[in-house]
């Protein structure tokens, strides 16, 4: 959904050990390919979704809603590759 400007979209945490190094990177990986700017917050945290240390301090937990702030001129397309990690538990298996 575009509100201000910006694509907002909201994303479960699947993974049974929540955000942590390898998913974490993954999703990095995946943010860092796109132009836009884009902010994950989780509880009273905001952080940039480029930035592995960042998305650590989230200290994520298995069933934690992510909302995303994306801005920019590839919004929607990181908008849905990154939905789309998540759903995939960001490539792991235990």
């Amino acid at each position: 959904m575009i509100k201000n400007g910006k694509l907002q979209e909201t994303f479960v945490v699947l993974n049974d050990k929540g955000l942590h190094t390898r998913p974490a990177t993954e999703l990095v990986k995946c943010a860092s390919g796109f132009k836009s700017q884009i902010t994950l917050h989780y509880q009273k945290l905001s952080v940039n979704a480029k930035s592995l240390l960042g998305i650590l301090m989230l200290a994520a937990t298995k069933g934690a809603k992510i909302k995303m702030d994306i801005e920019g001129e590839d919004a929607e397309e990181a908008g849905r590759e990154l939905l789309d990690l998540s759903k995939k538990k960001f490539h792991m298996t235990y």
